[in-house]
């Protein structure tokens, strides 16, 4: 049986960090697609719209030949079984994203029983690292250079550039 895992996030943008646990997932599981999630309540407001965030996630990871990048909206769950997910991936950096992701994972077992969820702990080096700090930092001009993929800070640059012309 083929397992297919998805890496669900906003990945706005997507840092060294979510790479990180998308390659080392990408080595557990047959199929790995990374789910980039639209927010249609803008609640997050996000930094770059649904296809900038899909398009930079799917160059980044082009290497990886087991892995998909799309673009979803709604319940996650839903998603998983549009594509034949049985697995859900998450990456943890602390133990406050613990509490939060086991909570969600048993809300997503009550609503689909069959799926699975697993954690990936961060890589020491990537445990304080999260997009809305890379978001910061680059917005006040600071060097975010290490904490993010070269595609995602020459996206950074355009966009920035373009806001402030």
């Amino acid at each position: 049986m083929r397992v297919t895992a998805i890496y669900p996030g906003t990945f706005d943008p997507m840092t060294v960090g979510h790479i990180d646990v998308a390659m080392r997932a990408s080595k557990m599981f047959d199929d790995l697609i990374i789910g980039v999630a639209g927010d249609p309540s803008n609640k997050k407001n996000p930094f770059f719209n649904l296809d900038e965030r899909v398009n930079m996630a799917a160059d980044m990871l082009v290497d990886l030949p087991n892995v998909k990048v799309q673009a979803f909206s709604g319940l996650l769950v839903n998603f998983a079984a549009e594509v034949g997910a049985n697995v859900i991936v998450r990456g943890l950096r602390a133990i406050s994203d613990f509490e939060y992701e086991v909570q969600i994972a048993g809300v997503n077992r009550h609503l689909s029983p069959e799926l699975e969820t697993v954690f990936i702990a961060a890589s020491q080096e990537f445990t304080f690292l999260s997009s809305s700090i890379v978001r910061e930092i680059a917005k006040l001009n600071g060097d975010y250079s290490d904490f993010v993929h070269p595609i995602v800070k020459k996206e950074f640059e355009r966009k920035l550039n373009t806001q402030s012309s």
